[in-house]
């Protein structure tokens, strides 16, 4: 029995922190001024958050590098225009990488 218990709890567990990880990255996201450049369906200055995580899945190493751009910014990646270094630390920019790459089209 124990056997058993002891994986499900964990199993459990994991799948509870999806929508919290939603959650915070959603909540990061709108306190910062990723917003003003960035909508999760239409591409603005920036490109649509959903067509970030479209281009990105199934990438190994995808959210750290999504991380090193939201935290240093970068140019080139998607046109012309570059994407300036945001104020967050290296945990919020994982937790943005990791939910702009959960979202789906």
């Amino acid at each position: 029995m124990k056997k058993v218990l002891l994986p499900m709890l964990a199993l459990g567990a994991a799948m509870s922190l999806q929508p919290a990880l939603a959650a915070d990255g959603e909540a990061l996201f709108k306190s910062k001024p990723c917003a003003a450049c960035h909508n999760a369906d239409m591409k603005m200055v920036g490109p649509a958050l959903k067509d970030i995580a479209a281009k990105y899945a199934g990438v190994a190493g995808a959210a750290d590098t999504l991380a090193l751009h939201i935290k240093n910014g970068s140019q080139g990646v998607w046109g012309p225009i570059p994407m300036p270094p945001n104020a967050v630390s290296d945990a919020e920019a994982k937790t943005l990488a990791e939910w702009v790459l959960s979202l789906k089209k």
